[in-house]
């Protein structure tokens, strides 16, 4: 997959830096894809698509304020940039583009309709 594809996982995890909103580290992405999604995530393959994500540019990071509550370790937090922006509305429109092409038949036959 070329640079400018987006895997399901990263696209999920993009999605979800974007619902936080201000408030995405680790553990929060975690907590609120296993919430919604109900799906196990490790921290490890996190850890990797967020290394990923920045590389490609769609996500930037920049580490918080050592708190008490952590024994005074910092969280790093993530958002989306616009470039990731417009790589979540490009992937949303081809989605779309592609669930509005099923003829009836095929959601029929699929049991989505």
């Amino acid at each position: 997959m070329g640079k400018n594809h987006l895997g399901e996982f990263e696209e999920v995890v993009m999605l979800t830096v974007a619902i936080l909103h201000g408030e995405a580290y680790g553990v929060a992405i975690i907590e609120e894809m296993e919430s919604r999604l109900k799906r196990s995530v490790s921290i490890g393959s996190l850890q990797v698509v967020l290394k990923r994500l920045e590389e490609k540019g769609y996500l930037k990071s920049e580490m918080g304020e050592a708190t008490s509550v952590r024994g005074g370790k910092r969280k790093r937090f993530f958002t989306v940039t616009n470039v990731g922006k417009d790589m979540l509305r490009t992937s949303k429109e081809q989605r779309m583009q592609l669930w509005n092409a099923l003829p009836d038949v095929a959601l029929e036959f699929a049991g989505l309709k």
